[in-house]
């Protein structure tokens, strides 16, 4: 079993940056993938970035060139740096870890922008 806990959330005014951090724990199987999803009141879990044991990575358009998605295999830890946050950030965001057999999930971090 896969323990995520994130961390960074807060409320920044449009154009400030925040940084989230995800460190999990537990399992023993080596996680593949870490991700950042996010869901704002009313609409769907959508994906935001994520990156392989390798370090592809992948973005949301919406996201490319303000979002840096990043992680340390020996911490298992991801972050994600978000610079030149807007109003339509704002959500609750969602670390998730693939391992082979199962993905998990954390708890979540609000990220709130005011305009």
């Amino acid at each position: 079993q896969v323990q995520l806990v994130e961390s960074g959330g807060g409320l920044v005014q449009a154009g400030g940056s925040l940084r989230l951090s995800c460190v999990a724990s537990g399992g023993g199987l080596r996680i593949n993938t870490m991700g950042w999803y996010r869901q704002a009141p009313g609409n769907q879990r959508e994906l935001v970035a994520t990156m392989t044991f390798g370090g592809t990575t992948n973005y949301i358009d919406s996201v490319k060139g303000r979002f840096t998605i990043s992680r340390d295999n020996v911490k298992n830890t991801a972050y994600l740096q978000m610079n030149s946050l807007k109003a339509e950030d704002t959500a609750v965001y969602y670390c998730k870890a693939a391992t082979y057999f199962f993905d998990y999930w954390g708890q979540g971090t609000q990220v709130t922008v005011s305009s």
